[in-house]
């Protein structure tokens, strides 16, 4: 089964932000991500607009030909973004204004309330919802209550060990896939991913997709953004080739 590859263009946006110009351009990004190999493209459009903007998703829900997945918080405004622009996926993930990055996965148990209502009217949108989680069971199982068709299984803290701690870790990873796929949830991973640690989730056989974005973009300033893509394309179609 192909490994599927979403690329995230936030970092671009981030590059252009810092100076406040119009470039470079995350939508041409998207646009040449996608002709290098990527099976969709990932944008989180936060509270305080740091990377992504209104106008970013706006222009690639117009222009892409490959899937969009909005990386969204669980808030009435992101809602009301997602319904107007009608993207392929809608992640839900927690999102908190002082962290640099996403810190963790989303409380689905905690949160069951408020994610339930929105789960539905994206659902009844015809937008595919994923909950951003840890590979814990109760998540899971909070997943397939709100009745969410994905999750993808946050895979920071795997990145960021090494040794016995980070076999145990991937052990976690794995055994959630295996738990999401036998119920029928749709399994995705990522964060923190790059070429030299990506080969252990891909071989996953239940992962469908890995999201990876920053690794991508520090890759391109050295060998572009077409071959960053091409490499992490190979080295994940070598891991689930050998799985």
């Amino acid at each position: 089964m192909t490994l599927r590859l979403g690329v995230n263009i936030d970092h671009v946006a981030t590059v252009r932000n810092a100076r406040g110009t119009d470039y470079p351009d995350p939508v041409a990004a998207a646009l040449l991500a996608a002709e290098a190999g990527a099976d969709g493209i990932t944008a989180h459009l936060r509270e305080d607009r740091r990377h992504i903007t209104d106008d970013d998703i706006a222009r690639l829900a117009a222009e892409l030909t490959i899937p969009l997945n909005l990386e969204m918080a669980a808030t009435d405004e992101m809602l009301a973004i997602a319904l107007r622009h009608r993207p392929h996926a809608a992640c839900i993930v927690p999102e908190k204004r002082e962290e640099r990055t996403t810190e963790g996965g989303i409380d689905a148990a905690g949160l069951h309330n408020r994610l339930a209502p929105m789960v539905a009217e994206l659902a009844a949108a015809r937008i595919r919802v994923s909950l951003f989680i840890e590979p814990d069971p109760r998540q899971i199982e909070a997943a397939l209550r709100l009745g969410a068709p994905v999750v993808e299984l946050h895979t920071g803290r795997y990145c960021e060990l090494d040794g016995a701690a980070q076999a145990e870790e991937l052990r976690r990873l794995s055994d959630a896939a295996a738990l999401a796929a036998k119920n029928g949830v749709e399994v995705h991973a990522g964060h923190g991913l790059t070429v030299a640690n990506v080969a252990p989730i891909a071989a996953i056989p239940q992962v469908r997709e890995l999201n990876i974005g920053h690794s991508l973009v520090a890759d391109a300033l050295f060998v572009g953004l077409a071959e960053a893509v091409r490499r992490m394309r190979a080295a994940m179609d070598a891991a689930r080739g050998s799985a």
